[in-house]
């Protein structure tokens, strides 16, 4: 990513996404649709070891929206869990401690590290979870989390701050969650995200982390067709042999270059 890109990144002016990308986040219907449709293609991504992945979902929602999202991933070989907390109603008194738990169990069952799967703000915890915590932690994939630029540069902030009881100005958590966890780290973001202004879903592609993006709406991102592909393929990867994602065979209407201007 070209040094201009990614200063862009972290300019703290950035607008939320348009109205006009908003009311497009309806399109989410045929994004499931075409993940149905194209549920046996879906079956040629790598499959994975049996190792525990965690899947955190984003404000508001709960494990019911992770569902067609944990199915895939079961099917390609993976030991899927949900969060297990209900709604994600931001980091109310209890629920840090409670997501820990659960990380640690899940490592202490299986004697293996755990890979984070995080959708908007699941995304946002899961990277907050690998920074202070990354012996319990084989990698993380975030899907249109906000990690940089302004906590207010989305469409959700005033909802997060309703719901949470909590400004969306932390400094505090976003410490650990700006910089890139000291595990594997994977970005997958769409620059026709409705809600999450994409720059705030970019980071610097350096030797253990990387971009992918995609077109999608963020409401429909984790039923996504390229969105599950890739995630499968990230998940995959032995884990003492990290390398960056390869979507060149399946073309940039699919996965476009995440570095270009």
């Amino acid at each position: 990513m070209s040094t201009t890109t990614f200063d862009a990144v972290h300019e703290d002016r950035i607008a939320p996404p348009s109205r006009l990308l908003m009311l497009a986040e309806g399109r989410a219907f045929w994004e499931t649709g075409a993940t149905l449709m194209m549920w046996p293609w879906l079956q040629f991504a790598p499959r994975g070891d049996g190792h525990p992945v965690l899947v955190l979902p984003g404000l508001v929602a709960s494990d019911i929206s992770t569902r067609l999202l944990r199915r895939y991933l079961r099917g390609r070989g993976h030991d899927v869990h949900g969060w297990g907390l209900g709604n994600n109603f931001g980091p109310r008194p209890g629920v840090e401690a409670a997501m820990v738990a659960r990380l640690q169990a899940l490592h202490d069952k299986e004697g293996r590290k755990v890979s984070l799967v995080g959708w908007s703000l699941g995304g946002v915890f899961a990277r907050l979870l690998a920074s202070r915590h990354p012996h319990l932690v084989r990698d993380v994939v975030t899907l249109g989390s906000p990690f940089a630029g302004s906590p207010r540069a989305t469409n959700a902030w005033r909802v997060y701050e309703m719901v949470s009881g909590q400004s969306a100005r932390d400094p505090e958590r976003m410490q650990h969650i700006s910089p890139v966890p000291p595990v594997p780290t994977t970005s997958i973001f769409s620059r026709t995200d409705g809600v999450v202004a994409w720059q705030c879903s970019v980071d610097r592609p350096g030797p253990q982390n990387e971009n992918i993006e995609v077109i999608a709406s963020h409401v429909g991102m984790g039923t996504h067709p390229a969105v599950l592909y890739a995630l499968a393929d990230r998940l995959a990867q032995p884990e003492d042999d990290w390398k960056p994602f390869d979507g060149s065979r399946l073309g940039p209407l699919v996965y476009p270059d995440p570095s270009r201007k």
